[in-house]
């Protein structure tokens, strides 16, 4: 209850310091709502963004093996890893911008990287299983996966990082992502898949009904654990982890797009309270995406038909969400600036 009542009287107050603000009320529009949600998350009046990062995770998924859902082979997902360390990817480009810290997980991409490779080496497995026939993992490779993203995010908050967003790198993860919405969401599958990276769009969705009747997705409401060992990636389940720390040490979470959304549905069915601590960066261009936000009566910051992945929208939000706390810090208010309100 007294934590109630001071998260009230917080409330009330940024309100106020916004509304004081050398403007009309409500004239910066959602830099005024991002300025006042990073103030109740962060418990103060003066919020700050302090050495945001972004995290990408990379796994490969069994099904992407049989090219029944993904246009390109699977070995692109390896090939992206070295994009990535080499700083050629959009969100190499987006992070260097915006003086954002990237790091590069293996959750399981299906290869051996060397040691000494500039990423964070966690990988689970070799890939996933293909959940056409058999389960993507076993319990206990998905409780490891959501510990290692856990530990991940434990590290990089060591470092003084308050905001912290998620992408990923998988050929094949918009498929577990859309039957991982369809489940939670208890909609049909057809309403969730899109084209992903440019897949034959029927041969993917016939391919994902099988999945669908085979794990018994429409009849089950199966628990976060369970979707994760079906039809999840081990970089979905290390994402999963990822949020429900950040939330766990009071971080702000930028939401990335269609394949993040689907792991924070996972650890908003967990914890629904982490919904508080999340900015949606934007709205992606994948079929399904806007049914989740939806979903969580989740605005997103940018509308930019984006479906890249890889963190890009978590990454190009972070310079409006300075600014939403640059406005509360350093605009001047009425009575300091001498003007009349």
């Amino acid at each position: 209850m007294a934590l109630f009542l001071f998260m009230q009287q917080l409330h009330e107050v940024l309100v106020e310091k916004v509304n004081q603000k050398t403007k009309p009320i409500g004239s910066l529009g959602r830099l005024e709502e991002l300025a006042i949600q990073i103030g109740l998350i962060q418990q103060t009046v003066s919020p700050t963004i302090k050495n945001p990062h972004i995290v990408v995770f990379a796994g490969d998924h069994g099904i992407a093996a049989t090219g029944l859902v993904n246009p390109f082979p699977q070995e692109v997902t390896t090939q992206m890893v070295y994009n990535f360390v080499q700083g050629g990817a959009a969100i190499n480009v987006f992070a260097k911008l915006h003086e954002v810290g990237l790091s590069i997980v293996d959750a399981g991409v299906a290869t051996e990287f060397p040691a000494e490779l500039p990423i964070i080496h966690a990988s689970i497995a070799k890939g996933t299983k293909n959940y056409l026939t058999d389960f993507a993992m076993t319990e206990l490779q998905a409780n490891e996966a959501i510990e290692k993203g856990r530990t991940i995010v434990q590290e990089i908050y060591n470092t003084g990082c308050n905001t912290i967003g998620f992408g990923e790198m998988g050929i094949g993860n918009s498929s577990s992502a859309a039957l991982i919405m369809s489940n939670v969401l208890q909609v049909p599958i057809e309403e969730c898949v899109g084209a992903g990276t440019g897949a034959n769009i029927e041969r993917k969705l016939n391919t994902l009904r099988q999945v669908y009747q085979f794990h018994k997705l429409e009849t089950n409401n199966y628990s976060p654990i369970e979707l994760l060992q079906r039809i999840g990636g081990f970089e979905i389940a290390m994402m999963t982890g990822a949020f429900l720390e950040a939330y766990s040490k009071g971080m702000l979470i930028l939401v990335d797009g269609f394949i993040a959304t689907a792991a924070f549905l996972l650890a908003h069915k967990t914890t629904s309270q982490i919904k508080d601590h999340a900015v949606f960066a934007h709205c992606s261009h994948e079929k399904g995406h806007s049914n989740m936000l939806n979903y969580l009566h989740a605005k997103p910051v940018l509308h930019l038909d984006m479906r890249l992945g890889e963190g890009t929208g978590a990454a190009l939000v972070i310079p409006i969400i300075k600014s939403a706390c640059a406005m509360i810090n350093e605009m001047a208010s009425f009575e300091s600036a001498g003007i009349s309100s």
